[in-house]
This record gives structure tokens, C-alpha cells and sequence, in this order.
């Protein structure tokens, strides 16, 4: 039985945060979508959208079956396994891809009414847009706090141990297996949407924009349907559910570690430290619903006063959980409340600098992304210099925040304690939850983004005045910095979450050895410790994890290899699909008579099926060597090369997603700078050599970039389930 009624706040939470959902969905749907073009518009997108993602679905079923056939082996086969991984992987990555389908499909329908309210007001247009988005966040933290919730109910009813607390880790390091679903789930959506949005849009601004000479969005575009579908399925289906397994996984990773680290302090206590990462998150919900309701801007508004209306609300969401989790800790009554709880507030402190870092790196009102419009003075080259540059340069901040963050986040939990490991690590920890905490309000301003994007092509392609244009052209700014911000909090995260995952891996390894009837530990200088008493600071002693044994070195080697391997892998598909849009454009415009005048419809459905085949072939390979290398490192080098590997992946992933996210940002948002009117404005030389610029940055902040904030958390999720077959059946 649960001890403790506190716990039935989380699920009631979750259940408050999906009404919410609903409710800003049913509002959004009463808004009027505008004339029967902007109708017409937004139906070729949605379908292209439901297509889209009901193919990727199949594909990635079929590969869902597959790997829940091998765990399902490994676990009544080799007996290496729990038996609930099967299960477990399976609904975690259904509840991942629900939240990025309910996402996109609230996305579809408001783009054309975000562009006809930007016809009545500038806020009028900003609240449809940010309402939606606030549906994605909302959805993307109800899901994911409801899933953890069934899944501790479950395996608190079916899991036998004669010992409470030793049946708390067992719960919570078999929930933790659920979070590899969500990765491998949202690694297909990020990999596969980012793949078809940037060949169409690649394909829609070298012809259309460069050779052509026609406005973005312009309806005789072939390509400009397929970017307007790529928008939703990448930057909306896509981030969904790359943000609930991060959501989640800091959750999981969290409670993994505190049942470990107050172990010996009894059942009551070593409940409440678990349980304690579940309750930041669910009045974390609660809160990010009332930053919703105070995101409002007027008439008229800079793109500095746009970023303040929706920083307030993410502002004062950070500071209320912060205060309240204070509160909950306190209430819970674990020692050392009042430090942990500054752990929590270093989580949110990492998050607030590495947004507002992006923000002075990729805003076009920051003097970095002026520079990188100026240099288009001088051609393609110098942008593409600048922009490599900045992204390089844009590293620092994020990177310095982080390791203080780890630093901080650490002694104040472990009572400034490097020898005290466990509540180190779980300081850690809590302080990714806390980060991730208001995710509600913080997602919903990057779901935003792609919403006032299409809103802009809706209304350019819809013809509507020039004034509405403005609007959604300052919205749909604001949105590409707000992108680029979420897109650098994902990866701060995911560093944070990756740092306990490395921790929870050590726990994996330790039930895995009980579960081959390993009980005793043999060091090499004679002495022995009990498995179920070894810490972790015996386990690096026992495998000899340290910076001179040769299997963690070249697992090093291997998890920064993956992390350019994969952009690589991406950037390539990305560019052979973009080769064939760009060849598909070039062919209607010439064969098709009457598109550039307007008196014949381009054949927009083409261009969305060759967007589609082309990520749907080019998704899999990345994908599947996330998975596929964690194991093979395992069985060949054992734990000590996996944690080589996951260490690798960690650190070469998180500088290098940084740096792409952020240059790729700085060369979209320098282009929009000169759109404004800025250094010659459209169709000058200058703009011409910017959009070079934004199509190079395209796959960086789209594709690859924010996809390696995945592959760093899936090699984890990968490495904990397959913990037990690494020391079962390990080469060296």
C-alpha cells in the first residue's frame, strides 16, 4: 500500500494540467480561421501533417515490436531482464508519441487563426498562437506526470520484496526503463521531422527565394506547403516528444537516486525523497497554468517588449515553484530540506542563463546576429564565418552555467561533501526536475514558434494585407528565438538528466548482479563488500572506472564519435532530400505553365511526399545506432566502456548540440534582421547571401542540433535497460 496520501497529488496535478489542455484547445477552435483561402490553406497543411505522421508511426511500430520482442527475451529468455521492461518501453513511447500527435494536431488548426487574429491586434494574434502552444506544454507534462504515476501505482501492487525499501529501488529503477520508449520514441520524431522540414524548406528558399526571387511563403512556390507541414511534424511533433522524455526522465532518474540515497533511512523517509522530484513537477503544473494567463503584449510591440511579455510568465512561474518547493520539501520533512531546495533553484538558475544566453545569441536585437546580417555585405562566405563563429563562441555561457550548476547543485545537497556521492548526485538531479519544472509554460513558448510561423505563410499565401504580414512577421521572430531558446534549455537539461542517468546506471548494475546471484564484490586488493550494502564509490572501484583503464577511454572516444557520426548521418539525409525538392521546384516551375503567374496551382502534394520519403528512409539508421552502440559497448567492454561511452556522448553532445542550435538560430534571425529593412532589406545581395546563411543553419538548429539532446539521454536509457546483459555477458 502507498504510506502516504501526499502521493495522490501528482496524478490529480496532471489531471488539472490535461483539463487545462482542453480547455485552451476548445478556445482556440471557437476563434474564427478567417476567409475560405486561409481555410483552404490550412486543410493542405494539416493533411500533409496527419500523413506525415501516421507513416512515421508505421515505421516506427514495426520497430517498437521489434526491440519489445528482444527486451521480452532478455527478460523470460536469458532471465538478464525485469519482466516489465517490455511493457514498460512500449507505453513510454505511446504517451511520448500522443503528446507530440495532440501537439501538432492543436498546432494545424491554429495556425490560420493565429493569422486572422494578427488582422484584428498584434496581442490578439500572440494569445491565440501562445494559447496553443500552452496546449503542447500542458499536454507534454499532464501525459507525463500521469504515466509516472500509473506506473508507480502498478509496480507498487505487483512487485514482491520481502524488504520495503529494497522494493522502492526496484520500482523505481524499473519505472526508469519506461524513459527509453519516450527516447526512442521522440529520437524517430526529431530525426524524421527535422529531416522533412528542413529539405522542404531548403528546397522552398534556394529556388523560390534565390532563384526565383519570390517572398517566402509565396503560394506559387511548390515547396512552401511541405515547409509550412515540416514546421508542425518537426519543431512541434518533434520537440513534444523530445521534451516529455526529458520531462521525464529527470523525473524518473531523480526518484531512482533518492530511493538509493536514503536507503538506510527507513521506508517513510526513502519514500518521500522519491516521491519528492514527482511533487516539484506536479505544482509545477499548477503554476505554469497561471504564467499562462499572464502572457499579454500591445498593440505595436518591439521584439525586445514581445520577448518580455512572454518571459513574465515564464518569470514568475520559475519564482513561485522555486519558493513552493521550499514548502513541499519541508512538508516532506527530509534532512537538510533548506539545501536540497537550493539545489532545485540552481536547476532553475542553469535554465534562466542558458535561455537568456540563446536569447542574446540568436535575437536579432543583440549586436551577435546584427554582425552576422553585416557581414552579408561581403557574400555567402562571411555569413557562413560569422555564423560558425558565433555558434562556436555562443558555447561558453551554457557550458560554464552548467558545470557551476553541477558544482552547486551537488555540495549543497551532499552538505559540502565531495565523499557523500549518493545525495550529491541526487542533488543533481533535482535540480535537472527543477529545471524542467515549469516546462508547462516553457514549452508552450517554443510551441509557439512554429504556430506564428505558419500563421505567416497562411497569410502571405492568403494574400492578406500588408499590415497583418507585419504582425505575424514580428511574431513568427519572436518565434525563432524562443525556438532557439527552448532548444538550448532542452539540451541543459538533457546534461543535467544524462549526469543522474550515469548514477541510476550504477543502481541498474547492482540489481543486475543480484540477479545473476552475484552477491559479493571482490576487489583486486583481496577485500569484499556485499553487493546490496556497495556504494557507488565501490562499484568505479570494482569495474576500475577511472581516466587510465583503456576501456573507458576508448568508450570515450566512441560517445564523442556517435555525437558527430549522427550529425553527420542527418545532415547528409537532409541534404540528398533537399537535392530532390530543389529538383521537384525547379521542374514545376519549369513544366507546370501558368505557376508564376498565378493562374495555376503548383502541385503542392508532391513536394510533401518527397519530404516524406525521404525522412522516412533517412530516420532509421541514426536512430537505430543510438541503441545499437550502447549495447554493442556493453557486451565487447563491459560497464566500464559503457560509462566511457555515456560520458563521451555527454560531453562532445551537449557543446556540440549548443553550438549548432545556436549559429543556426543566428543565421535565420539575421536574415529576418535584413528583411526588416535592414542593410538593403529583401532581394538585395545582402539578403540574397543571408538566406544562404539560414539554409546552412537549417539542419544545424532543426535537425541535427536539438536531435542530440536525445541521443545523449537515449545511450543512457539504453545502457540502464541493458545493464543486466553488460554484466552477464561482457567480452573483457
Amino acid at each position: 500500500m502507498i504510506a502516504n496520501p501526499i502521493f495522490w497529488i501528482i496524478p490529480i496535478a496532471s489531471i488539472i494540467g490535461l483539463i487545462f489542455a482542453w480547455k485552451f484547445f476548445v478556445e482556440m477552435m471557437k476563434a474564427d480561421e478567417g476567409t475560405d483561402l486561409m481555410k483552404k490553406i490550412a486543410s493542405y497543411v494539416r493533411r500533409g501533417a496527419m500523413s506525415y505522421l501516421w507513416q512515421q508511426y508505421k515505421v516506427v511500430s514495426i520497430v517498437f515490436v521489434i526491440l519489445a520482442l528482444f527486451f521480452a527475451f532478455l527478460a523470460y529468455g536469458l532471465h538478464v531482464q525485469n519482466g516489465w521492461v517490455p511493457f514498460a518501453f512500449l507505453t513510454g513511447g505511446f504517451f511520448s508519441g500522443l503528446a507530440g500527435f495532440f501537439g501538432m494536431k492543436t498546432a494545424t488548426y491554429a495556425s490560420a487563426r493565429t493569422a486572422n487574429a494578427a488582422r484584428t491586434s498584434l496581442n490578439a494574434g500572440l494569445k491565440i498562437a501562445f494559447r496553443s502552444g500552452a496546449v503542447m506544454g500542458l499536454v507534454v507534462v499532464g501525459l507525463g506526470l500521469l504515466d509516472i504515476s500509473i506506473w508507480y501505482l502498478v509496480l507498487n501492487y505487483f512487485v514482491d520484496e520481502p524488504v520495503a525499501t529494497h522494493k522502492l529501488v526496484v520500482i523505481t529503477t524499473t519505472m526508469l526503463t519506461f524513459g527509453m520508449g519516450a527516447s526512442t520514441q521522440a529520437l524517430f520524431a526529431r530525426v524524421g521531422g527535422g529531416i522533412f522540414t528542413k529539405a522542404a524548406d531548403v528546397g522552398a528558399d534556394l529556388v523560390g527565394k534565390v532563384e526565383a526571387g519570390i517572398p517566402e511563403d509565396d503560394p506559387r512556390n511548390p515547396a512552401t506547403i511541405a515547409d509550412n507541414v515540416g514546421d508542425n511534424v518537426g519543431d512541434v511533433a518533434g520537440m513534444g516528444a523530445d521534451l516529455y522524455e526529458s520531462y521525464c526522465g529527470s523525473i524518473l532518474a531523480t526518484a531512482a537516486l533518492g530511493a538509493s540515497a536514503y536507503l538506510s533511512a527507513g521506508y517513510d523517509l526513502q519514500f518521500k525523497a522519491v516521491i519528492a522530484p514527482m511533487l516539484i513537477a506536479a505544482v509545477g503544473i499548477l503554476l505554469s497554468i497561471i504564467g499562462i494567463f499572464l502572457v499579454k503584449t500591445k498593440e505595436g510591440a518591439t521584439m525586445k517588449q514581445l520577448l518580455a511579455a512572454l518571459g513574465f510568465g515564464v518569470n514568475v512561474s520559475s519564482v513561485l515553484i522555486a519558493g513552493a518547493t521550499f514548502f513541499i520539501l519541508w512538508w516532506l520533512g527530509l534532512d537538510r530540506w533548506q539545501w536540497i531546495s537550493m539545489s532545485v533553484v540552481v536547476g532553475l538558475l542553469v535554465g534562466i542563463v542558458i535561455g537568456k544566453s540563446t536569447e542574446y545569441y540568436t535575437s536579432q536585437s543583440y549586436k551577435p546576429t546584427q554582425d552576422v546580417a553585416g557581414s552579408s555585405a561581403t557574400g555567402p562566405a562571411t555569413v557562413i564565418i560569422s555564423g560558425l563563429g558565433l555558434g562556436m563562441l555562443s558555447t561558453a555561457i551554457p557550458v560554464l552555467s552548467v558545470g557551476v550548476g553541477i558544482i552547486l547543485a551537488f555540495l549543497f545537497a551532499s552538505g559540502f561533501d565531495f565523499a557523500n556521492l549518493s545525495m550529491g548526485l541526487y542533488g543533481i538531479g533535482i535540480a535537472a526536475v527543477g529545471m524542467l519544472s515549469t516546462l508547462g509554460i516553457t514549452l508552450a513558448t517554443d510551441a509557439y514558434g512554429p504556430i506564428a510561423d505558419n500563421a505567416g505563410g497562411n497569410a502571405e499565401m492568403a494574400g492578406l494585407e500588408p499590415e497583418v504580414r507585419k504582425r505575424t512577421d514580428a511574431l513568427d521572430s519572436l518565434g525563432n528565438t524562443t525556438a532557439a531558446t527552448g532548444k538550448g534549455f532542452a539540451i541543459g537539461s538533457a546534461a543535467l538528466t544524462a549526469l543522474a542517468l550515469l548514477a541510476a546506471y550504477i543502481e541498474e548494475v547492482k540489481i543486475g548482479l543480484v540477479r545473476i546471484g552475484q552477491h559479493v564484490l571482490t576487489f583486486t586488493d583481496g577485500t569484499t563488500v556485499e553487493v546490496a550494502k556497495a556504494d557507488i564509490a565501490d562499484f568505479m572501484n570494482y569495474y576500475q572506472i577511472n581516466l587510465i583503464n583503456p576501456k573507458v577511454l576508448v568508450g570515450m572516444f566512441l560517445g564523442s564519435m556517435m555525437a558527430f557520426v549522427f550529425c553527420g548521418l542527418t545532415m547528409n539525409a537532409v541534404g540528398r532530400a533537399a537535392q530532390k525538392m530543389v529538383e521537384e521546384v525547379r521542374r514545376q516551375f519549369r513544366e507546370i505553365k501558368g505557376i508564376m503567374t498565378g493562374e495555376t496551382e503548383p502541385d503542392y502534394e508532391r513536394c510533401v511526399a518527397i519530404s516524406t520519403l525521404g525522412a522516412q528512409r533517412a530516420m532509421i539508421l541514426p536512430s537505430m545506432l543510438a541503441i545499437i552502440v550502447p549495447i554493442l559497448t556493453g557486451v565487447v567492454f563491459g560497464v566500464s566502456g559503457v560509462m566511457g561511452l555515456l560520458v563521451g556522448g555527454l560531453t562532445a553532445g551537449f557543446v556540440l548540440a549548443v553550438f549548432m542550435a545556436n549559429a543556426g538560430g543566428a543565421w535565420d534571425n539575421a536574415k529576418k534582421y535584413i528583411e526588416e529593412g535592414n542593410l538593403g532589406g529583401k532581394g538585395s545581395d545582402a539578403h540574397k547571401a543571408a538566406v544562404v546563411g539560414d539554409t546552412v543553419g537549417d539542419p544545424f538548429k532543426d535537425t541535427s542540433g536539438p536531435s542530440l539532446n536525445i541521443l545523449i539521454k537515449l545511450m543512457s536509457m539504453v545502457s540502464i535497460v541493458m545493464a543486466g546483459l553488460t554484466v552477464t555477458y561482457s567480452l573483457l
